[in-house]
């Protein structure tokens, strides 16, 4: 696994949410449509990837998958699927999208990315633990970055 510095993928991935959320919005107007994930981090390091945040109301969720596929999406099969969370990803870039009802526990999303947002030393920290993941398989590097994520959120108070 290689990470890349902030500068190194960053401006490529804000301009690639840029033209993905001008293909969402008029699919699913009524959308919260949102950059999280490392690259919505200021000097966050990454694999390079770009993931979106897509806020839908619950009655809306399976409109918003349907209009998504769309756009080239296909449903992510490895990862957690519940009737308040849906992962796709693209078929032709880097690109993942999670679909998310509003008021669920999956909003959790927007948290962590402004904790980090709001804490250098927390940026620091993350990108330290992606450092040690150099080397490890997917799964091992996915489950250390969860465990992070969770002990962020649990504490929010204590992070910042």
């Amino acid at each position: 696994m290689h990470f890349f510095s902030a500068p190194e993928y960053q401006p490529n991935c804000t301009q690639l949410f840029d033209d993905y959320k001008n293909k969402i919005q008029p699919l699913i107007p009524f959308a919260v449509i949102e950059h999280i994930g490392s690259s919505a981090i200021p000097n966050a390091i990454s694999k390079g990837d770009l993931d979106i945040y897509i806020e839908v109301p619950a009655h809306r969720f399976i409109d918003a998958i349907q209009q998504l596929q769309r756009l080239n999406f296909k449903e992510k099969l490895d990862t957690l699927r519940t009737h308040e969370l849906c992962m796709f990803e693209s078929q032709q870039h880097d690109v993942a999208l999670q679909i998310v009802v509003t008021g669920s526990e999956f909003c959790n999303f927007i948290t962590f990315r402004d904790l980090l947002r709001n804490s250098p030393s927390l940026i620091q920290q993350y990108n330290q633990i992606k450092q040690r993941c150099v080397g490890l398989s997917q799964d091992q590097y996915r489950q250390i970055k969860a465990d992070f994520i969770q002990s962020v959120l649990a504490h929010p108070r204590l992070s910042i």
